[in-house]
């Protein structure tokens, strides 16, 4: 235990750099969304200013949207249409992308944002509904000290390098396999 407690302490002396971070959380788990949201609670408890934009998140009223909704500290902004599978529509599922998109830039463009939480958008990349290197330049171009969180599933290897932090949630068991629906409170 001494010897983990010298490499930790170690490691804690080269630790001295402070900057925003790009995270992202990936991955077929369930998990992806909820860290995420757990984050936005941690700023929100440092008094930090946050942006959350949900990319493809359904009509139906999620407990997260819920919070969102009321809380004055948060600027918030859904599709809230579902997504292809839902509208059967890719013009019109292109179109909301989009408009979600000029809400997400809104943000990293913000000097005042210190925490972006942009859902579900490495799915709307991996469909090739919005362009990585369009996300890319705008996760370089963003304030140096603000903090964005991407999640969903099918995040890219370049996507995956370009971040200071990446999670792969992996799903060895999910109730859902088991004809149990999703729970108010645990999925939505």
């Amino acid at each position: 235990m001494e010897e983990l407690e010298k490499a930790q302490q170690e490691k804690l002396k080269a630790a001295r750099k402070d900057k925003g971070l790009v995270l992202v959380l990936t991955g077929d788990g369930k998990g992806k969304s909820s860290s995420a949201f757990g984050m936005l609670l941690r700023s929100l408890g440092h008094e930090m200013k946050t942006g959350v934009v949900q990319f493809i998140k359904g009509k139906w009223r999620t407990g997260e949207q819920l919070f969102c909704e009321a809380s004055s500290d948060i600027k918030y902004f859904s599709m809230g249409q579902g997504f292809t599978w839902q509208t059967q529509n890719k013009e019109e599922d292109i179109k909301r992308v989009n408009a979600c998109w000029s809400e997400a830039l809104k943000l990293l463009q913000d000097e005042n944002i210190e925490f972006v939480l942009l859902d579900e958008i490495n799915v709307v990349l991996s469909f090739d509904y919005l362009k990585e290197e369009e996300v890319l330049n705008a996760l370089k171009a963003r304030p140096e000290n603000q903090h964005v969180v991407l999640t969903g599933r099918g995040a890219s290897e370049s996507l995956i390098n370009f971040s200071d932090t990446a999670s792969v949630i992996e799903s060895p068991k999910h109730a859902f396999d088991n004809n149990i629906r999703a729970q108010k409170g645990i999925e939505f």
